[in-house]
């Protein structure tokens, strides 16, 4: 009876996905910070070179958070980035509006609710080690057309997803929502409220693929498989991918898969600060002064 091949060596074993999105707790539950990662892959031979870093990004988030990342993205030979654009706009400008898929669309409203920037205001795409890795609008209407897709299918998955989740305790009530909107300091109760929920949105935005992939999600990522290897063909050693966190699950099986790489290490970036606002107390004045008050 034959037996199957045996992987590639040079192939590293399949190990658990890495998480690209959490949210951290303090003793008492209490939501601290809503962080994501960056996960570095090198070569499973042993090789040092090149690494790929999947950086995971939320498309609304502190304005300190943006300014980390643009410092992080100094240190890269080449920065993968998403954005949906015809060939003429694939530098983003600030102010340019989001792209028009509803995840997007659905965050760029939240961003002044929440007291939140959006990534294109945020993120520096003129510096020159920034490359674009993904569809232009006609590609991707192509795309969803070949595999037979529509907003309507990808609405049927959303809810298939969401009556998925229905009966979890986790989720939000109406009554929970209103106390947080007339809150004291509202913007830090809704992002408290709304952090699992945006982390369980990136879950979401898998729901999208259906069992044969889909033009969000696996379409897009392939275009940037193929720039990559471009950039790795260039003799660029350090290179990151900058895509949405629920693209990340996708990409990881491909740098396992077709690249023969494997996670090595991951760090932690806070996307949105949920820690409470404290005040300095008062400085006690000193007693000689008060005792000269009438």
């Amino acid at each position: 009876m034959a037996t199957a091949a045996p992987p590639p060596a040079h192939r590293p074993p399949h190990k658990p996905t890495p998480q690209f999105l959490r949210l951290t707790r303090d003793k008492k539950n209490v939501p601290l910070a809503l962080e994501t990662a960056i996960v570095r892959f090198a070569p499973a031979a042993g090789a040092g070179t090149p690494t790929v870093d999947l950086v995971a990004a939320v498309h609304i988030a502190d304005a300190a958070y943006y300014r980390q990342l643009n410092r992080e993205f100094q240190t890269y030979d080449a920065i993968l980035y998403e954005l949906v654009a015809p060939e003429e706009a694939k530098t983003p400008k600030p102010g340019d509006r989001p792209s028009d898929n509803p995840i997007s669309l659905l965050q760029n409203g939240m961003k002044d609710l929440l007291d939140l920037q959006f990534q294109l205001n945020g993120i520096d795409y003129t510096r020159k080690n920034m490359v674009h890795a993904d569809m232009s609008p006609d590609e991707f209407a192509r795309s969803m057309q070949q595999r037979g897709e529509s907003p309507w299918t990808m609405f049927a998955r959303m809810l298939t997803y969401a009556m998925a989740k229905e009966n979890q305790s986790n989720d939000l009530s109406g009554g929970e929502l209103l106390a947080a909107f007339f809150a004291k300091n509202r913007a830090l109760s809704l992002k408290r409220l709304l952090a699992e929920q945006f982390q369980q949105s990136e879950d979401a935005l898998a729901a999208f693929e259906g069992p044969k992939g889909s033009t969000l999600i696996s379409g897009r990522n392939k275009v940037a498989a193929d720039v990559l290897r471009k950039q790795i063909a260039a003799g660029k050693k350090k290179i990151a991918i900058f895509y949405g966190a629920g693209h990340m699950v996708d990409f990881q099986k491909r740098l396992h898969d077709d690249f023969a790489m494997k996670p090595v290490n991951t760090r932690w970036l806070t996307a949105w600060d949920l820690k409470s606002e404290t005040k300095p107390a008062a400085k006690a004045k000193p007693a000689a002064a008060a005792a000269k008050r009438p």
